[in-house]
């Protein structure tokens, strides 16, 4: 005989069961027309194509989808209006050290490729829009170069192209979008795009202001661990200079270094259930490791393997080719910025929740955002209480976070010069990050406009609606952030409005 119970849940699951169907046809038909975007050559055409696309029916990652296309189609839309130049959505720029036809001399179509920039270079010069001098004086040296081991046809256009920059030297002056036509808004718009938020003037002093609570608490506690210097800056290079707290450079140092960010990890993972409830196991199994011989011998840059729900464990392979440069202190925050609960919980839920591309296109300051913002929340938790020298590596590497957004707003919004932002981070910053020389940050930013804004706009976004919330609701905050994968501002202001519940991320 069947009992109440059972027949009362079966009839439930029978009536749930179109629901789902329907919910699962909605997702289709969604991802369908999405993908089906691809084939319209303008921002305008694929808006217009989503505008009679309805949310009912839709799953939360399907809806996340929907709203992230349509407001980042919509930007595009302005960009493409006010800035017909370069790389919609990258640069203002066509031809740049890392982009261009040159890139691949070797490509079937090269020859077509190079003479479409050349023109693409004369109407965007007729335009005034030419690249910086540092840029425009590396892609013609980038291009000569290629040149000279291109044969062929390909090779004398290169050859062409390298020459035609270089007519272009006398135009060139300091970087920054906010010297072009309809800069200001476009670099505004250029921001909104990587997550959402406009104003670069304002966010500029937000961030600063930022920076500058984080140099006091730092100030303090270098000088009373005895670092001297004129500058925050100066002092934090002490510290980095300090022999007492430099690993070995061999093979019991490296060991040794992996070891501690391991045992860091194990603390960090014993926090997981309290700050997001239960988790996919794959989110905590990972681990810090070392690289290969080859790969520290070529000095390989750091790099994530997310782990899978079936069983492959994650891991963050750490860059020690240059050991000496990486005090033990420095790499607390590391475990929680790669690791947990930073890349190595968020990456593998955006992965199950499978973002239309799209989507991930409109949010490429989230993922980056909230590795900053975990670093923060454990600080918050007391991951470093008790632990000058770790609270010192945490705030140095908040510091670097900040420099990248204040020289991004600085460079393309308050018209400073390359000097301007170099001295600002010598000032401010001290020691470079061990992966990126201040001369590489600049030049990223230079060309990139907007990237780095929108990575501290991410961070402080989820820090603002996260962990500045009741204690008794962090758990649910953090799965209405990340359950269903990457998102915009607004959708997080959606999903973390007080009437709203965070989904389980225990799929």
């Amino acid at each position: 005989m069947i009992g109440r119970r059972t027949f009362l849940a079966s009839a439930a699951a029978i009536a749930i069961a179109p629901r789902l169907q329907a919910a699962g046809d909605a997702d289709a038909a969604l991802r369908a027309t999405l993908d089906g975007l691809a084939t319209l050559d303008n921002p305008a055409a694929k808006l217009k194509r989503l505008r009679g696309v309805g949310t009912r029916g839709l799953s939360p990652g399907a809806l996340l989808d929907l709203e992230a296309s349509r407001e980042g189609l919509a930007i595009d839309v302005r960009i493409a209006a006010i800035m017909p130049h370069g790389r919609l959505g990258r640069s203002p720029y066509t031809v740049t050290p890392n982009s261009g036809a040159w890139r691949e001399p070797g490509a079937r179509d090269a020859g077509d490729r190079i003479a479409a920039d050349n023109a693409a270079i004369r109407q965007d010069a007729a335009a005034g829009i030419v690249l910086p001098r540092d840029a425009l004086d590396r892609t013609i040296a980038g291009i000569s170069a290629a040149a000279a081991r291109t044969p062929g046809s390909v090779g004398l256009a290169l050859g062409d192209q390298a020459r035609l920059l270089s007519t272009l030297t006398a135009r060139a002056g300091e970087p920054g979008v906010g010297r072009l036509p309809h800069g200001q808004e476009y670099f505004d718009l250029m921001i909104d795009r990587q997550f959402g938020g406009r104003g670069a003037a304002a966010i500029h002093r937000r961030v600063m202001a930022r920076a500058m609570e984080v140099a006091a608490e730092a100030d303090e506690l270098l000088n009373k661990l005895g670092y001297r210097g004129a500058t925050t800056g100066e002092r934090f290079r002490a510290a980095f200079r300090d022999p007492h707290f430099l690993y070995t450079d061999d093979e019991a140092g490296k060991n040794r270094a992996v070891a501690d960010m391991n045992r860091r990890l194990d603390l960090a993972r014993a926090r997981l259930p309290a700050l997001f409830g239960p988790l996919p196991p794959e989110c905590a199994n990972v681990a810090a490791r070392r690289m290969t011989p080859v790969e520290e011998a070529v000095k390989k840059g750091g790099y994530r393997v997310l782990p899978t729900p079936d069983g492959t464990p994650g891991s963050y392979f750490v860059d020690l080719s240059d050991i000496r440069r990486r005090p033990d202190w420095s790499l607390a925050s590391v475990v929680h910025h790669e690791l947990l609960p930073g890349h190595m919980v968020q990456l593998p839920l955006d992965a199950r929740a499978r973002p239309h591309a799209l989507r991930a296109e409109y949010t490429a300051g989230f993922a980056e955002g909230w590795a900053i913002y975990a670093e923060e929340l454990m600080a918050r938790q007391g991951a470093f209480a008790g632990d000058d020298r770790a609270r010192i590596g945490f705030l140095h590497w908040m510091m670097f976070r900040l420099c990248r957004s204040i020289i991004d707003t600085g460079v393309h919004s308050e018209r400073w010069s390359v000097r301007e932002a170099r001295e600002t981070l010598e000032r401010m910053q001290g020691e470079p990050a061990f992966f990126a020389t201040f001369d590489q940050d600049i030049q990223r930013v230079c060309l990139e406009p907007g990237a780095r804004v929108g990575e501290a706009l991410a961070w402080l976004a989820l820090w603002e609606r996260c962990d500045r919330g009741a204690a008794s609701g962090l758990a649910r905050r953090h799965r209405a952030a990340i359950a269903d994968g990457r998102l915009r501002l607004s959708s997080l202001d959606r999903r973390l409005a007080p009437s709203s519940r965070g989904r389980s991320i225990s799929r």
